[in-house]
C-alpha cells in the first residue's frame, strides 16, 4: 500500500519537471503526508494546475461525505470493476506527485521501522491516481485515492504492494488523457527494478502530526537485523 509519502521539491524539481503546470503562489510542504490531510494533485480536468484534493477517495454517491481514510488506495488490479473505483478509474484521473513515499518493516515485538523510497537521480516521482467529486448543495469536496500495484525488486523487501509510479512525461500525459480500458491496464503496471533507493528513517515518522526536515534524514542500521 502507500500510507504515507512527501512532497517537498526543490527548485530544480519545479523548474524541471513542472515547467508546464501552474504553481500555487504559496507551496505548502511537508515531509509527512497522511490520509485525510489536504495533498496537492494535478488532474485530468485541469491539467495545468497543481491544486489540492483530501487523500482519502468518497464515492460521489456517499450520504454524508465522510472521509474515514479507507479509501486511500486503489488497488489496481480490477479497479475497473469496483463500483468506489470504477467510474473514477474511466473518467476521473491525477498525478499525485511526491519526492518519496514511505514504507515500514516490522520487527519482533511489532516495532515498525520506516523506510523512505525515492528515484535514482533525485527526481520528482508522479504516482497514479483517481479523484472523485462529492458535494450537497455548496458543501462540495474532491478527494483522491493512489492506485498501488505489486511491488518491484526494491520495494518487494518491505511489502507486497507499491504505488504506480508513472516514471515518463509520455506515460504521465496519458494516463491524464486515456479513458481506454486497455490502456488504463497497460499503464497501472510496477515499475522497473533498479529506479528506486531506500534507507531507513526516524521512527518519529510514526506519529502522523510530526513534521520536518528530520524525517528524511538517514537513521542508523546498527541495530537492526539485515535484509
Amino acid at each position: 500500500m502507500c500510507g504515507r509519502y512527501s512532497f517537498v521539491p526543490t527548485k530544480k524539481q519545479l523548474d524541471e519537471q513542472l515547467q508546464e503546470v501552474e504553481i500555487p503562489a504559496t507551496l505548502q510542504l511537508s515531509f509527512n503526508i497522511a490520509p485525510t490531510n489536504r495533498a496537492y494533485v494535478i488532474s485530468n480536468d485541469q491539467p495545468n494546475i497543481l491544486q489540492q484534493m483530501i487523500w482519502g477517495l468518497v464515492p460521489h454517491w456517499s450520504r454524508d461525505g465522510a472521509n474515514s481514510g479507507k479509501l486511500i488506495n486503489a488497488r489496481a488490479e480490477g479497479i475497473l470493476e469496483k463500483p468506489s473505483f470504477r467510474s473514477p478509474a474511466l473518467h476521473r484521473h491525477c498525478l499525485v506527485p511526491a519526492d518519496s513515499f514511505y514504507e515500514w518493516r516490522t520487527l519482533t515485538g511489532k516495532r515498525k521501522v520506516p523506510y523512505r523510497i525515492r528515484l535514482h537521480h533525485d527526481r520528482l516521482m508522479f504516482m497514479a491516481g483517481i479523484w472523485e467529486e462529492w458535494g450537497k448543495g455548496d458543501d462540495r469536496k474532491r478527494t483522491f485515492s493512489i492506485i498501488t500495484t505489486t511491488p518491484n525488486g526494491e520495494v518487494a523487501a518491505l511489502h507486497n504492494r507499491m504505488p504506480v509510479l508513472l516514471t515518463t512525461p509520455e506515460q504521465q500525459k496519458r494516463w491524464l488523457e486515456t479513458t481506454n480500458p486497455e490502456e488504463i491496464g497497460a499503464l497501472l503496471q510496477p515499475p522497473d527494478n533498479g529506479i528506486l533507493e531506500l534507507y531507513r528513517v526516524s521512527e518519529k515518522l510514526n506519529s502522523p502530526g510530526t513534521e520536518g526536515a528530520v524525517l528524511h534524514e538517514p537513521a542508523d542500521e546498527n541495530d537492526l537485523t539485515l535484509f
